[in-house]
């Protein structure tokens, strides 16, 4: 059984191993032990032994988000952790440039980015300490009339239920590039189903955050390998040049010290969406209807309990 060091809250992490997840989980182990959620033990090893090394605290929890049955066991032993969990992050995402089916032969990036977060959430939130603040990372690709994500070929989110999602069938009319109808859906879903699950669930602090444009993010593994190569080396590098002049960029050290700061506020504001800089924003006409955020939450509800626990 884990303590918390000198009675310090405990922070969820999932996808801490890279990008944003990797930069909120270094900054979250100056409030107190991270749980650092991911699917390669090598890689959770490496941050857990980064944060240990400077004398902080960390649990590695192995975990595919696409997997239901994996969500659902690592849930089962974070809460056997008993640990004075203060906040969760759902940062963990995915953008594939070509489908893939999960375990449960659902679309992986569907399953990643909405469905395990979803069921991560449900399944712990019973046994949270009152005030807990969970936080989404989204994306405002989501929006159709997003300018930046218009530019880049995205048409918003697509979506016409959460099992029609799951087996990769989006409404008609969205992005010619692969893998953005998908992204854009998920992204949506899961941003609606946290201001679904503000209203639903008042003990709880849900939250959500878009963080900016990361371009040095390991969001899309499977992008060509010259893409991936700038998005390592190159971009980390000139990004910082061009914040002052482009408003959607950002970094993921300054994204996880406003995620940072929103999972250790001690308000009790829930059901915000905040956007790079950690103010309120409004999500797309669609995503911030009550109806369709409460049919979200119901669909998905649903279509994981074809997998009972």
């Amino acid at each position: 059984m884990q303590a918390s060091p000198k009675g310090k809250n405990a922070y969820i992490v999932t996808g801490p191993t890279s990008g944003i997840g990797r930069a909120a989980a270094l900054e979250l182990a100056k409030y107190g032990t991270v749980v650092l959620v991911g699917r390669d033990p090598g890689r959770l090893g490496q941050v857990q032994r980064r944060i240990e090394k400077n004398g902080q605290h960390a649990v590695s929890v192995v975990c595919d988000l696409s997997d239901i049955l994996s969500v659902r066991r690592a849930a089962a032993e974070i809460i056997a952790l008993q640990l004075p969990i203060a906040g969760l992050l759902n940062n963990a995402g995915i953008m594939l440039m070509s489908p893939a089916k999960s375990a449960q032969g659902w679309d992986v990036t569907f399953a990643t980015n909405h469905l395990g977060p979803f069921a991560l959430t449900e399944a712990l939130s019973p046994h949270l300490p009152n005030g807990t603040h969970i936080v989404f990372v989204v994306s405002g690709t989501e929006d159709p009339e997003r300018p930046s994500a218009k530019r880049t070929g995205f048409r918003g989110g697509r979506y016409l239920s959460a099992r029609d999602s799951a087996q990769s069938n989006w409404k008609p009319g969205g992005s010619e590039n692969p893998g953005f109808d998908a992204y854009a859906t998920s992204k949506q879903a899961i941003l609606a189903a946290a201001l679904a699950l503000a209203r639903e669930n008042t003990r709880l602090r849900f939250n959500a955050i878009e963080p900016g444009i990361n371009v040095s993010t390991g969001l899309a593994r499977n992008a060509p390998p010259v893409r991936r190569l700038v998005a390592k080396y190159l971009a980390p590098l000139l990004v910082p040049l061009f914040l002052p002049f482009v408003d959607v960029l950002n970094t993921p050290k300054r994204a996880a010290q406003v995620i940072a700061r929103i999972l250790t506020d001690p308000s009790v504001r829930t059901g915000v969406y905040y956007d790079q800089k950690g103010k309120p924003k409004l999500a797309s006409p669609v995503a911030r209807d009550p109806e369709f955020q409460d049919r979200v939450v119901a669909e998905t509800r649903i279509l994981l309990a074809t997998f009972p626990a």
